[in-house]
């Protein structure tokens, strides 16, 4: 239940006076801001009023039912009247049911907005004296700039094996092939970590800023110490449409300085090993979706999208939301069980997936492939795989990697070893560290 004091929320979303051209990521400030952004679209939140965790079967449910009781009292003055406007959430769920990790949403004191060359300005605050002005929300932000410490400049001075070591990996993917092939399952994402160790704090906001340089076509992300940059989109909810990109089937862009561009990515369109392994993917979510939609469009071909590190195959799924009994129709937190995890980052099928991962890799991956993203107070939100990225450790000067490959049934080892390490290499080339040989 929400206390007395939270039902006092007051919110106000204006227009901010931003240059349409500016990046988002130009506006960080503080190692702790809130971040989602693409193309110069996103949002950053700065301070925080509210938070609130979950752990468990039912940390979605619990999660969303605080979130909804919050904004549902919430006085508010909403000029821009766009998603993403209003009240916002900034949240990041474990992968596992059974995790120990805590699930958090965040509800920032000031929120920047930035979409399709606009921007706009969002005060949150409990404070019933306080006068909610454009002029008053724009000292609050750069009072909150000024008071946020932001790291620069530490180097990473050790690179070691975490909870699942190179060796423990190539046995865990062995053992993942013959489960496999004994027909417990089609195919399961089994996934390693590894640790840096910097000399002086993690740089999260450089971090996040180098990311959104390099990978322009993912979505950077940040919160509460889990960052990185994400390919695959697990759902976006905008005014009753659904979408999500689903990545499944990889190929190291090294591979293409031998082959060729065009050679390789040919070749990674026409393996069946990786076409098999994303259809698994797309049928999963689409099926997950399928008695909450009308109209799922989903292609029946899937393209190569070309990152820095990796290409992957990809689909574009999209859908509209089918009302339900009240009328209403699901918002993204409402989602979020129904489509996590998917085949891309759990197997097929899931519930069975999920408990070999779980005795095979014999480690929590905590915040690792779980929903990262935000949530407004119509349901409109976006969350991503949290992928390609790190979870600074509680000493602040180390970062936790994690990268995971789907393994079916003609996977190696060492290949797949390898692809990890094509995985992780966002984070090591954000950090200014020197890339690590498969070995």
């Amino acid at each position: 239940m929400i206390d007395a004091s939270a039902r006092t929320l007051r919110v106000l979303s204006l227009p901010h006076p931003l240059a349409a051209t500016e990046d988002p990521l130009e506006h960080l400030a503080g190692d702790a801001t809130l971040t989602w952004a693409r193309h110069g679209n996103g949002l950053l939140g700065f301070g925080e009023i509210a938070r609130s965790s979950a752990t468990g079967p039912e940390r979605f449910v619990l999660l969303s039912a605080w979130r909804s009781e919050l904004f549902a009292g919430a006085e508010l003055h909403d000029g821009v009247g766009t998603p993403g406007s209003g009240p916002v959430a900034f949240g990041s769920f474990a992968f596992s049911k059974t995790s120990s990790q805590v699930s958090t949403l965040i509800v920032p004191e000031i929120v920047l907005g930035f979409r399709d060359g606009t921007a706009w300005i969002t005060w949150m605050t409990r404070d019933p004296q306080a006068e909610l002005t454009l002029d008053g929300a724009l000292v609050r932000l750069e009072a909150l700039r000024e008071e946020a410490h932001e790291s620069h400049g530490a180097r990473v001075t050790a690179v070691d094996d975490g909870g699942v070591s190179v060796e423990a990996y190539r046995a865990a993917v062995a053992a993942g092939v013959e489960r496999i092939r004994g027909g417990e399952v089609e195919k399961i994402v089994l996934s390693r970590d590894a640790v840096l160790s910097l000399d002086a704090p993690v740089p999260v906001a450089d971090t996040l800023r180098e990311l959104s340089v390099r990978y322009v076509d993912c979505w950077t992300y940040g919160v509460d110490g889990l960052l990185g940059a994400t390919p695959e989109m697990l759902i976006q909810v905008m005014n009753g449409t659904a979408r999500a990109r689903v990545l499944a089937g990889t190929l190291d862009r090294r591979a293409g300085l031998e082959a060729g561009d065009a050679a390789a990515t040919a070749e990674l369109a026409a393996d069946p090993k990786q076409r098999q392994e994303h259809q698994y993917a797309i049928d999963s979510l689409t099926a997950a979706l399928g008695p909450l939609v009308t109209g799922l469009e989903a292609p029946s071909e899937p393209f190569v999208l070309q990152l820095p590190n990796v290409w992957h195959l990809a689909s574009d799924v999209r859908a509209k939301l089918a009302p339900t009994a009240d009328g209403a129709t699901p918002g993204i937190l409402e989602l979020l069980p129904v489509v996590h995890p998917t085949a891309a980052v759990c197997g097929t099928p899931r519930e069975r997936a999920g408990e070999i991962i779980r005795e095979l890799e014999g480690v929590d991956r905590g915040l690792y492939a779980g929903p990262v993203g935000w949530v407004d107070g119509a349901g409109n939100g976006e969350f991503g795989i949290a992928l390609r990225g790190g979870i600074v450790e509680p000493s602040g000067t180390a970062v936790r990697l994690w990268a995971g490959c789907g393994i079916v049934a003609d996977s190696e080892p060492e290949a797949e070893l390898a692809e990890t390490f094509a995985k992780m290499r966002p984070m090591f080339q954000a950090l200014g560290a020197p890339l690590p040989a498969v070995h």
